[in-house]
């Protein structure tokens, strides 16, 4: 039942697009957000510094900049004795295509490597009905150019929704465990799955996460984040 109210939320998130299902310019690093509208939490340690490439899910379509989830999980990590920083390179109706395009520039661009990049898209490809393989490849090498730089990875992944049909879903729903295994990066199975059967946490369109939504997917997702973390990086264990 859980996985069937997945696949229809995803089925909303296709209709309305993750934001745009139009091609947007890579950002400047100017433009990326830097996660800096939001009260400092003090954590002592090696600054760990984080990637967030994806589309309107990172972007955070429909709310303020300090409000979306690469911020959100910024604090939630920084609370827990992370000393996080994390730059958020989401775009709204990015595809895959879009998202390896501007990977190195992306990365190029940072002040220093990430220690991790974190991954949401996916969803553009569905809206339009790219063939899975395309998705596959796209996803594939994004982190294969993440092995290449040795940076560590976490996939946020989706789930193709029933009236793609069964053939398209077979063939769309192993990718992201498929590639989290190839490339030992940790692996999300479902973004959204904190919002589903929540409409309270999803704003007006019925599709993107409201604030308190997002609040609901970093809590659901911060430790698998923060386990992902390279061992060096982490935060200290709690004293005795």
């Amino acid at each position: 039942m859980k996985l069937y109210a997945a696949s229809l939320f995803t089925t909303a998130l296709l209709l309305a697009g993750c934001g745009s299902s139009e091609p947007k310019p890579v950002p400047s690093p100017s433009e990326e957000q830097s996660v800096d509208a939001r009260p400092e939490i003090p954590v002592m340690g090696q600054e760990v510094r984080i990637l967030a490439l994806g589309d309107s899910l990172f972007a955070g379509y429909g709310l303020a900049s300090n409000q979306a989830y690469p911020v959100k999980l910024e604090a939630a990590l920084r609370a827990r004795g992370v000393n996080a920083r994390i730059a958020n390179s989401g775009v709204s109706g990015n595809t895959t295509a879009e998202g390896r395009a501007r990977l190195a520039f992306a990365l190029d661009n940072q002040e220093r490597k990430p220690d991790l990049v974190i991954i949401s898209l996916g969803g553009n490809d569905l809206l339009r009905g790219l063939p899975p393989e395309q998705t596959r490849d796209n996803l594939d090498a994004i982190l294969s150019e993440l092995d290449k730089r040795g940076i560590k990875a976490v996939i946020m992944g989706l789930l193709a929704p029933p009236n793609m049909g069964a053939d398209y879903r077979a063939k769309f729903d192993p990718i992201y465990p498929a590639l989290a295994k190839k490339h030992e990066a940790v692996l999300v199975p479902f973004f959204l799955q904190a919002v589903i059967d929540r409409p309270d946490l999803v704003q007006q369109d019925h599709i993107h996460p409201t604030a308190q939504g997002l609040e609901a997917i970093v809590a659901a997702t911060v430790e698998q984040v923060a386990g992902a973390l390279p061992a060096t990086t982490a935060a200290p264990p709690p004293p005795r």
